[in-house]
């Protein structure tokens, strides 16, 4: 894997921000840190089952889409 980063703008709502950074704290992470977290999970969860991720990353969803 390569080291170098890419630089992305990114507007979040405050109410959003605000629980990243709660949970950020929670997992001694930064904000950027608990965001790209996130992302690398979500990416990695759907390249295992190329589902959409659950409220739960570890967890698989159920859709009812009909």
């Amino acid at each position: 894997m390569s080291a170098k980063k890419k630089q992305i703008p990114l507007r979040l709502s405050e109410k959003l921000y605000n629980d990243i950074a709660a949970w950020a704290e929670d997992d001694f992470r930064s904000v950027n840190g608990q965001i790209e977290y996130l992302l690398t999970e979500c990416v990695r969860q759907r390249k295992k089952n190329g589902k959409y991720v659950s409220e739960h990353l570890d967890e698989p969803i159920e859709l009812d889409i009909e």
